[in-house]
């Protein structure tokens, strides 16, 4: 398990380990979210980094689902 320190102006350097596994930049902005007395940092990733997100689901076929039409 990782820790990080709390400074005195409630700053934290997220580890150089946690950095490199989820490729953080300096400047880039996080969402913090609290939940169930948690804290939960997620990276907000740029248009850029969108691109090709969903490639995989590309050749999936689609098909509807038959209880939603309105016969």
């Amino acid at each position: 398990m990782t820790t990080a320190l709390l400074s005195p102006k409630f700053q934290i350097v997220i580890p150089k380990e946690i950095r490199k596994a989820l490729n953080l930049r300096p400047g880039q902005r996080l969402q913090l979210v609290k939940k169930d007395g948690l804290i939960e940092v997620r990276p907000i990733l740029t248009p850029d980094q969108l691109l090709g997100f969903l490639v995989d689901c590309s050749n999936k076929p689609f098909e509807r689902d038959k209880t939603d039409r309105n016969i």
